[in-house]
């Protein structure tokens, strides 16, 4: 994925502003060998980008005036209710040294498992830490929930990394999914409170 970025001068909170004003977002590109670099970024571009999964787990082609480097996201800031980008954090790569990065969790076959066809399935965590070089980086890890039953758990040490990947924790016992027993007496609640009105409406009548 191809990012285009610029090398900006001004720095501060003021000149931040002016960039943000102009549609440009500030950021900055540190690690590796080099110094830490500032740099803008068309802000419509960015913010949309920023909406792809992929764009927060996958090694980014990061070209600023011309010159292309490998990079990582690492930190991004957005104003609190508008939609406005107001940082970004790259962190150079190099190909001979391990990163360490969150990537998401993909679950499947949920709807088709024993679990979800009598009882609930928690998400313990929808991502997941993961030590490898940057080839070796995957966008997602799947979690496959096809035989996943009332009463059982998925775990850390159940996972199937791919080759090259390690997960950071050590704790293997770490919950990934449970499933649980349906609370039935909840449900039966929800369809008394749905019957009401309609019992209401036909004694008015």
């Amino acid at each position: 994925m191809k990012v285009v970025a610029y090398t900006r001068a001004e720095i501060g909170t003021g000149a931040s502003r002016r960039l943000r004003a102009a549609g440009m977002a500030p950021g900055i590109v540190y690690g590796g060998n080099s110094e830490p670099v500032n740099i803008k970024l068309d802000h419509n571009a960015l913010f949309y980008a920023l909406k792809r999964e992929a764009f927060h787990s996958s090694i980014l082609d990061l070209e600023i005036d011309g010159k292309e480097e490998k990079v990582l996201l690492r930190d991004f800031q957005v104003h609190a209710y508008k939609p406005v980008v107001l940082h970004v954090d790259f962190q150079r790569v190099d190909a001979n040294q391990k990163i360490t990065v969150k990537v998401p969790l993909h679950f499947i076959n949920e709807e088709t498992s024993p679990a979800a066809k009598t009882g609930i399935v928690h998400h313990a965590t929808t991502e997941l830490e993961i030590s490898c070089l940057p080839a070796h980086l995957p966008s997602f890890i799947e979690v496959d929930l096809a035989n996943l039953d009332v009463g059982q758990a998925i775990h850390l040490a159940d996972l199937k990394l791919p080759e090259g990947v390690s997960a950071t924790s050590h704790d293997e016992s770490q919950p990934i999914v449970t499933a649980t027993v349906a609370n039935v007496a909840e449900s039966e609640e929800e369809v008394s409170e749905e019957a009401a009105p309609a019992a209401d409406a036909e004694t008015k009548e």
